[in-house]
């Protein structure tokens, strides 16, 4: 007998949770309008890379072994059901670099020639988002060969000093909402 009103009780709370989840879950707040995620910015003084997560754990990690915090790069969507674009995180061994990509092609290419691909990657703004620039450094010799960034102030910088500008690589926010 126990089990008949415990298997009823169970019916019971799965035909709410597919309620909730159809009636619940498309109201205004739906999971387009999540909250943005923050994209940690770390710099490694030793190599002279950047490198970008929305971890807070690889962050905490990477401070520990010498990293400098920066803040917050740019935040990201927060969950989302929408069409936003996917940027890759791929990772050079042989030269202890990260590189970021929106193009999958491009991803597919660095793979072929080494690299490799660190299963890191988040959503990025569309159209609405502001320009993340992106720069190559031709005197770079190992890690920190490209730069990604908002301040249109440090890419001009940059670009004095001898990058090449390489155009907007994605686009990300300037601010949590």
């Amino acid at each position: 007998m126990k089990k008949k009103h415990l298997s009823l009780a169970m019916l019971v709370m799965l035909v709410g949770l597919c309620l909730l989840g159809t009636i619940g879950f498309n109201s205004k707040a739906s999971a387009a309008e999540s909250p943005r995620i923050a994209i940690n910015r770390l710099y490694n003084p030793n190599s002279g890379e950047h490198l970008f997560t929305p971890s807070n754990y690889e962050r905490d990690l990477l401070v520990k072994y010498g990293w400098k915090s920066e803040g917050i790069g740019y935040y990201g969507p927060g969950y989302t059901t929408e069409n936003k674009p996917y940027l890759y995180r791929v990772y050079n061994p042989n030269a202890g670099d990260h590189h970021y990509t929106t193009n999958f092609d491009e991803l597919q290419n660095l793979i072929k020639v080494g690299w490799h691909d660190d299963n890191i990657g988040f959503y990025v703004a569309g159209t609405e988002g502001e320009p993340v620039y992106r720069l190559y450094n031709p005197n770079a010799v190992g890690a920190g060969a490209n730069h990604f960034n908002m301040l249109k102030s440090e890419r001009d910088h940059l670009i004095k000093v001898g990058w090449k500008d390489e155009g907007i690589g994605f686009n990300a926010y300037a601010k949590l909402q």
